[in-house]
């Protein structure tokens, strides 16, 4: 039986015990929750957002940064690959949780989403778990004050001193990286999105360029996404037939979208800052190759775009 909080806690450890290595902070305390910053008020680093990552997956894949294959491309890319999918990204790392509370909020990811298991999707894919001790990352440019964490660790059914949470905002070393390493998991989401049966998923890889954080948030934010839409690539074993593949594959990639094309923050300017008007088929990985366990054949869906990575790059600089 998968323990999706066991996962995430031993996966931490590291960071626990060896904080000034990852240039990270660790507050703890008897009576609330252990924090650990990872990028609000300390530095912070790619290899704390690699462990994030992990943390978000549970502990089930294996994340690595990867240096530039050639040279042609100028960033390294964080890489995931994955034997239990299902579990490890859409019950654990996808980012479904919102948490706010008064002027508190942060997107709130990993293994305590299972402990919550308030979101309609585990009702879809399961992995409920009741665990003694949760740990979960919030996305988010603050740090969670005693109100924010003993919130939280309700919702998990845990004393506040049970609960950890791994804190960096999107522009930081850190928090970029844990949001890049989420190309597999836009994938397998956006298949949710389609009615495909994720089931039927056995094994999964992605990667996406590290881009650098940027001078803030919502240019993070742009970046990291366009890291995805138009440098992720992902590979996913599956068991549907040819036939199948060919019919449902080219909904999958980010270029399905009418909103394919541009920069993350043009699209995002044009809809007033307002994810929810934003064209939901565009938050998908740039390419994905389907291999069907039933004939050992591969297709492929979809293209890199580095040119809009660029585009992406330059404003991002201008913006600065």
């Amino acid at each position: 039986m998968i323990e999706l909080n066991a996962g995430g806690l031993a996966s931490c450890q590291s960071l626990l015990e060896n904080p000034d290595d990852f240039a990270v902070s660790v507050h703890a305390s008897q009576q609330s929750a252990t924090i650990i910053d990872c990028g609000v008020d300390v530095p912070g680093s790619t290899a704390a957002g690699l462990l994030m990552a992990d943390v978000c997956l549970a502990g089930l894949a294996d994340v690595q940064s990867l240096s530039p294959v050639d040279a042609a491309s100028s960033w390294p890319s964080v890489a995931v690959a994955c034997e239990q999918p299902l579990a490890a990204c859409m019950a654990s790392q996808y980012a479904g949780w919102q948490i706010s509370h008064e002027d508190y909020f942060a997107m709130a990811s990993g293994p305590m989403r299972a402990a919550y298991g308030g979101e309609e999707l585990f009702d879809h894919i399961g992995f409920r778990e009741r665990p003694e001790r949760v740990i979960g990352v919030l996305e988010a440019s603050q740090l969670p004050g005693p109100d924010v964490c003993q919130l939280v660790a309700d919702k998990c059914g845990v004393a506040a001193e049970q609960l950890t949470l791994l804190v960096a905002p999107t522009a930081s070393l850190a928090g970029i990286c844990q949001v890049v390493a989420r190309a597999l998991e836009t994938a397998l989401h956006k298949m949710h999105q389609l009615g495909i049966d994720l089931a039927l998923i056995e094994r999964g890889e992605g990667s996406a360029p590290l881009l650098p954080p940027g001078k803030d948030d919502l240019v993070a934010l742009g970046l990291s996404n366009d890291a995805v839409l138009y440098g992720g690539d992902v590979c996913i074993w599956i068991g549907l037939d040819d036939d199948q593949i060919q019919d449902q594959g080219p909904a999958i990639p980010s270029c399905s979208s009418s909103d394919y094309g541009r920069p993350f923050q043009q699209v995002f300017k044009q809809y007033d800052h307002d994810f929810y008007k934003i064209d939901p088929l565009l938050f998908s990985p740039a390419r994905i190759t389907l291999v069907s366990t039933l004939s050992g054949n591969r297709m492929t869906f979809g293209q890199l775009a580095p040119d809009v990575l660029q585009s992406s790059l330059a404003a991002s600089i201008t913006d600065s």
